[in-house]
Formats: structure tokens, sequence, C-alpha cells
């Protein structure tokens, strides 16, 4: 049994680099971007005005200014401004040559002649300046980005319509044990519904990977061998749930084992998750997952994607903040680091929700995310600071 900390590493040290795809924009969210990206022009590329007003002189100010003219978005000044004489201009124009401000048009009135009159003492330039957001050949965005709507805006606006991205993984999802079925089934005596392989799929959705479900092996050799074999032919990357702890027919590490997967761990010094075993052959990497659905979750989240986007080329951590204690929380059995699903007050402080394990998946449902409870403690003070990881949808 290792500290979670050296399972990540060791899981990250064993992820391999994905090959790359250019995609169009509007296929790019949540993409890994594969190259940096330079901007083939200036942010603004040119002086323009950042208010509806008048362009002028700030030194002819407060005027009366001749209006010589009218600039509007998307066409260029006509003519140059000389003193005592101003454009009207329209936020986003092209500032004419000779102006050094713009006055807003909400600090003017007009005279009987048609003149311009500033009306207050002092006013900001309002103009913004060619390339003071962006010179071109600037590296606009690094390789490795994760690309969000804001992301894909700075794609455009520097040309870069067709970005690079890493290739999703390929995984595989399979479901093993004879107790379980599929969730259209009503279960007989003894059985329970799948939920894992569907919670699983939905998390690895979210990454982007290309996930493929394998459906329910059962809990012989011969058909662990066969998914197995079936799997690895398609796929980069093997989760299993289920058949990893200490039980007679807990046959996954074995069935692993037999068709060259190298297992460099079987056990986490954390709950849930304790089973969580990792391997590695020449073509594919493989997690046995436990097969209870809390288990599973926590493990998909703080150590599935964290490989994931590793292979895509992304440093990714799950998005954490701190927040009291709503009340003292304490615990029997302190060997493992302990993730607890939590509840927020409407003070913003963390409560523990009512859960009854790692079968309860239910309790998720209403939890706000999980605090982590390190390993030999055995009570956290209320009003004591937790990290608390949201349980949020990251796709």
């Amino acid at each position: 049994m290792i500290p979670f900390d050296d399972a990540l590493d060791i899981v990250l040290r064993s992820a391999h680099p994905l090959d790359t795809e250019p995609v169009l924009l509007h296929d790019a969210r949540g993409r890994i971007l594969a190259q940096d990206v330079v901007s083939d022009i200036a942010m603004p590329p040119f002086d323009k005005s950042a208010m509806d007003g008048f362009a002028c002189f700030r030194a002819d100010l407060p005027g009366p200014l001749q209006v010589v003219e009218t600039v509007q978005a998307g066409t260029s000044p006509a003519k140059a401004i000389h003193s005592g004489e101003c454009a009207k201009i329209m936020t986003g124009a092209m500032l004419p040559e000779g102006a050094d401000c713009v006055i807003m048009v909400e600090h003017t009135e007009t005279a009987d002649d048609g003149r311009v009159l500033f009306t207050k003492a002092d006013t900001a330039t309002n103009i913004c300046y060619c390339g003071e957001d962006v010179k071109a050949g600037d590296v606009v965005l690094r390789r490795g980005a994760r690309l969000a709507a804001q992301h894909i805006a700075a794609l455009a606006a520097a040309g870069c319509a067709r970005p690079l991205v890493a290739q999703g993984p390929r995984v595989a999802v399979i479901a093993t044990g004879d107790e379980l079925v599929e969730p259209d089934t009503r279960p007989g005596a003894s059985q329970i519904r799948n939920s894992n392989s569907y919670q699983i799929y939905a998390q690895m959705e979210q990454t982007g990977a290309v996930v493929t479900y394998y459906g329910i092996a059962s809990d012989t050799a011969a058909a662990l061998d066969a998914v197995i074999k079936h799997a690895v032919s398609e796929n980069d990357v093997l989760l299993l749930s289920g058949g990893v702890s200490m039980g007679d027919f807990d046959l996954v590490p074995q069935a692993l084992t037999d068709n060259g997967f190298e297992i460099l761990f079987d056990a986490i010094a954390m709950k849930p998750g304790k089973p969580t075993t990792f391997g590695v052959s020449d073509t594919a990497c493989c997690f046995g997952l436990p097969g209870n659905p809390v288990s599973t979750f926590v493990q998909c989240e703080i150590l599935v994607k964290p490989f994931l986007y590793a292979m895509m080329g992304h440093q990714y951590k799950p998005a954490c903040s701190w927040h009291p204690l709503a009340e003292a929380f304490k615990r029997k059995k302190r060997s493992r680091e302990a993730w607890v699903p939590v509840t927020l007050t409407e003070n913003g402080a963390a409560r523990p929700a009512a859960y009854h394990g790692s079968a309860h998946i239910n309790a998720l449902c209403d939890a706000y995310g999980f605090i982590t409870v390190p390993q030999n403690v055995a009570t956290l003070a209320e009003g004591a600071m937790v990290r608390v990881m949201p349980i949020v949808p990251s796709g």
C-alpha cells in the first residue's frame, strides 16, 4: 500500500504522449493545445477609439471644435485632425491622424452652429493603442492549454482557425462481476445494477477521451482474458471496475498480468479506493478500479483524469477551495487518507454529508465536494480550514 502522492507520481510518469490533429475552432472547446500559438498581427491592429465620442487635440479643450467628419468602425478616417477640429467617432473606429484623445459624447454639448463643446474639467485619453494587448509575433497561448471559450476567442483573434490539438486517448470501460446487470434490467436476488460503467464513461468523456463501453465481464479467467485482449487491441487505456480486491473471484490483477501488464501498484493508502490497481504494457495502460461507485468516482477524478490529461500534454489538477469546517469531524480508523463528501452551509462552511460508505453514490448527488483528512489524523476541529474539491463538471 503506497501513499496517494506516490501513486499519482507513478501514474503521471507512465503517461505517453498522443498524436496530434488540427480541428476547427467550433470543435476546439475542451481540447488540449499541442503547439504554441503566435499572433500574426498586433492587437489592436491600429489606434482605435474606446468610446463613442469626438477625436480631437487635448490642448484644444474645451473647444468649441468644428466636426470635420464621422468615422465609423470598419472605415478609415478620410481627414487628419487640425487645431480647432474634431471627428465624430464610434467605439472601435480607427483614430484620425493628429488626434490625441477622444472625449465622450456624454461629456459634450453642441452649439447652435454645430460646433462641439467639452463640458468636463478633464478627460481620459479613451484610446486603445496599436499593439497594447498583443504585438505581432507574441505567443498568445502556450502548448498544453486546455481550451475554453476565452482561449478560442484568443485563437480566432490571432488568426489560428485550425489549432493543432492532442488527440483524445482511446479509453475502454469494462465492468466485472457476476452480480451485475445493466440498468434496463430489474435485478434478481443477489444482483445489482451496473452504475460504475456509466459514471466512468461520463467522467472520461469530460476529458475529451474517445470512450468505448465493452460491457460486463463475468468473474472467470476466460471472460476477463477475452475482454482485455479485445480492449487492448483498440485502446490506449483500459478502465476495469471491480475484481481488484482480495476475494476468491477478484481475478483482474492476474488477468492483467497474463496479458502482459506490469502491475506498478495494487493498493493506495486512502479511503475510498484502497484496492486501486495500475499497470502498464507495451501498448496500453490499465486501471483496476474498485467496485464501489464512490471509490470509482474519486479515483477517476484524482488519478485517472490527471493521467489522461498528461497523455495530452496538459497538467491537470482539480479546482479546490478552502472553507471552514461547520462542525467537528471524528473518525476511528486513521491509517489511510480519507476523502469525505461535504455540503456547504449558507455561510460557506463545509459540513460532512450524510454518507454511509463507498457504495453510497446517492450521497454525491447533493454534496458540494470532498474534503481530505490526512493519514494519521483522527479529528478535525470545528472552524478548521479544510480544502474542498468541488464535484463539478470539468468538461
